[in-house]
């Protein structure tokens, strides 16, 4: 599914105008994402949890050369599905 099949079964589901259900997947996106950029995480109870983690730097190759680099600390994005989404796929 891509964004624009998920607007389209957000606009069927909630009974709204296609560029309602934009505007609400995108207001939806951005408050996730300003909560991530501030270091919190979002719990979406039975669906699942968004959250920030860091991750160490450390050493790795060029695969093409195999020169040693060196991999910069960075913070990356985690998503840990909830018992519900977790039930709902593995039926």
């Amino acid at each position: 599914m891509n964004k624009g099949e998920l607007l389209d079964a957000i606009a069927a589901g909630a009974k709204i105008t296609k560029a309602d259900a934009g505007r609400a997947l995108e207001a939806t996106l951005a408050a996730i994402s300003g909560a991530m950029k501030k270091g919190g995480k979002v719990t979406l109870v039975g669906f699942g949890t968004f959250s920030v983690s860091k991750r160490a730097a450390r050493k790795g190759r060029n695969p093409q050369t195999g020169k040693e680099i060196t991999i910069k600390a960075r913070k990356v994005a985690k998503f840990k599905a909830g018992a519900e989404l977790s039930k709902t796929v593995n039926k």
